[in-house]
């Protein structure tokens, strides 16, 4: 959600002020947010934003963050969930760095939430569980029977109702002495009820439910909607247009789009199964504005999008705590290498017995060809993490490339949803010509889905194979189609980094050049590495062109990559150009040799250039590099034919 500051620059009130200035703890520091705004619902935003306000003038980040994620939670209703779920992945990202359990769990609701709006219902259970776990830890309560609400409600959504009444009788349990609570808790149990299709055990609960509803529209609302759809499905039709009227009323007033969606689909299902078309048309339109409203294509994919950056935030976290244990146990391995040959010489020097000495020094080389072997084994981890770390930026491509796919599928199975419709309708009707062509469109659209649903799979083999360690075993590929489709990953998974970064990109690919046997997931590192590297000169060279000499002068430099393979002297060469940042002559002759990077210390690790220099020479071919500091690099490769 976007905040506006403009005209809410009014202080707090000194007694909101000397609560939260005299809090020790972080918790505290939000409590006494969440009292001011949350529990003082007509006038939540108004207040919320003067504390933004206020917090963001004073510089404080903490008060700044709860209050950001309190006015988010009490807007979700409203239908901003995308936007709400990357503000709150970041204000997580911040407290979990600053050890903040409190602002964890409440960061959780709002991701939770959000998934929950967005209909994403497997991962609002595991953020709601996450919520629940800190929730106990920190012997909130009212959080915890809220947690055991949410979970019951989201399963009740999922059609698991059985998994849902057991959450929800735990929450009513434990509602007693909290009457906002037991609304809410019995609401959720007699949803569950309803999932079940078992109308005559809803009823009463839901009434209960409403009996200790207290001034709170958004628990009014979906009461009203859970009487609508017993009565839809008991067919009473005052009862439904009664309990839909007063849900529209309250969910237009408040702005509660998920809730006025319910009761368009309740009164259009309705007036459907009375044979009522008008009117059930009518409705349906309603719904489907309010369903665009709310679910447009735009807020999908952007909530699918976090959810899978946010798993790659913690995958690339879990290999940096890797690739560090790995590097600690290297160093140790090579200290106690080199103490070992120490202690070797001292007792080659001391010992004057040639027995004793040629024993001694048979105990030591053996000692030491088992630390070798174990700095082998250490080294093959470092060029594996090397590896993984490489699929780290490739994934970041991936995203990209396999949402077109998606959509597709995704766009074609809702067709395909509605020509079922129509299909079952001529069906109705007899219309035997037009139900053979609609089965044909129908037809078509399955194999469209199919088709992209293959490219999709295609995409994610690629990503594991790259991920397998090698076999070393050599197969005929299209070295353009290889070459072409890690060039576009690589800039994508770039472009993930840093949504600035911009370049042109010029390829050049000889169409005579035949298969050629080559060890695919090896070659494909290689070019990931002179792409990645690629990309990553020329976006340093444009943070800072003045910082490089060029006698062209650069207040207009452009980035571009250049990308060339052909035919030569019976090999196929590949070239990658750059006119970014250059490498220094003086340096120029160590960039293939293991742990020499010119990157700053942190953003490389030294074996990409010479795990590539290994794989090629394997494969019996040569890799060169020509540059020139501050004007740009062309790595050459030539591979056998």
């Amino acid at each position: 959600m976007t905040f506006s500051l403009y005209n809410h620059a009014q202080t707090p009130p000194a007694s909101f002020l000397k609560k939260y200035n005299s809090a020790k703890t972080n918790r505290e520091k939000g409590e006494s947010v969440l009292n001011y705004i949350i529990y003082n619902i007509d006038s939540t935003r108004s207040r919320g934003l003067s504390l933004l306000s206020y917090f963001n003038k004073h510089e404080d980040h903490v008060g700044t963050d709860y209050t950001k994620l309190f006015i988010n939670f009490t807007q979700l209703p409203t239908g901003d969930f995308s936007n709400t779920l990357k503000e709150s992945f970041d204000i997580l990202e911040r407290c979990e760095k600053r050890k903040d359990e409190y602002g964890k769990m409440w960061s959780f609701a709002v991701i939770a939430n959000s998934f929950l709006l967005s209909k994403n219902y497997d991962e609002a259970i595991i953020y709601f569980k996450k919520e629940l776990a800190i929730s106990k830890l920190l012997n909130d309560s009212l959080r915890f029977i809220n947690n055991l609400n949410e979970i019951g409600y989201t399963y009740a959504l999922a059609n698991m109702p059985d998994s849902g009444l057991v959450y929800a009788q735990k929450a009513v349990d434990l509602s007693d002495s909290y009457r906002y609570n037991l609304a809410y808790s019995l609401s959720t149990l007699g949803e569950n009820y309803i999932a079940k299709k078992e109308y005559e055990k809803a009823l009463p609960i839901i009434r209960k439910s409403y009996t200790y509803v207290v001034n709170d529209a958004f628990i009014t609302a979906a009461i009203l909607n859970d009487f609508a759809d017993c009565f839809v499905a008991l067919n009473e039709k005052d009862s439904v247009l009664y309990y839909t009227q007063h849900a529209i009323e309250i969910s237009k007033s408040m702005g509660y789009k998920d809730q006025l969606l319910h009761s368009y689909e309740n009164l259009y299902r309705f007036f459907d199964k009375i044979h009522k078309e008008d009117s059930s048309n009518k409705y349906f339109r309603l719904a489907m504005i309010a369903k665009d409203s709310l679910f447009n294509i735009e807020k999908i994919k952007l909530v699918q999008y976090l959810a899978f950056t946010e798993q790659l935030r913690q995958q690339e976290e879990a290999q940096r705590q890797q690739a560090l244990q790995n590097k600690l146990r290297f160093y140790s391995l090579l200290t106690a290498f080199v103490v070992i040959l120490i202690i070797a010489i001292i007792y080659y020097r001391n010992n004057k017995q040639k027995q004793k000495t040629n024993a001694l020094l048979q105990q030591q080389k053996e000692k030491v060809e088992s630390t070798l072997q174990e700095l082998e084994a250490t080294q093959s981890q470092l060029i594996q993490s090397e590896k993984m770390a490489s699929l780290g930026e490739l994934t970041a491509g991936i995203a990209h490339e396999i949402q077109n796919p998606l959509n597709f599928v995704n766009n074609f199975s809702e067709v395909n949803k509605e020509l079922i419709d129509e299909l079952q309708q001529e069906v109705r009707s007899g219309n035997a010509e037009e139900v053979i062509s609609i089965s044909n469109d129908i037809k078509e659209n399955e194999e469209k889905i199919l088709h992209h649903g293959k490219r999709a799979d295609a995409i994610v083999k690629g990503m594991l194979q790259h991920s397998r360690v090698s076999t070393g075993k050599k197969e005929p590929i299209d070295i353009n189609a290889l070459t072409d489709e890690y060039l576009r990953l690589s800039y994508h998974g770039m472009r993930a980094k840093d949504k600035n970064f911009n370049v042109e990109i010029k390829t050049d690919f000889d169409e005579t050049i035949e298969k050629i046997n080559v060890v695919p997931q090896d070659i494909g590192r290689v070019l990931l590495n002179l792409f990645n590297n690629a990309f990553y000169a020329v976006m340093e060279k444009s943070k800072n062109p003045e910082g490089f000499a060029n006698p062209r002068g650069l207040e207009n430099y452009k980035p571009n990559v250049s990308v060339q393979t052909k035919k030569e002297n019976g090999n196929v060469v590949i070239k990658v150009a750059d006119n970014g940042t250059g490498i220094p002559q003086k340096v120029i002759d160590k960039i293939f040799q293991p742990f020499f990077t010119t990157k700053p210390t942190g953003q490389g690790t030294g074996l990409g250039l010479s795990l590539s220099y290994d794989i090629i020479k394997a494969h019996g071919g040569e890799i060169k590099v020509e540059s020139k500091e501050g004007e740009g690099s062309e790595f050459i490769v030539q591979l056998l034919i």
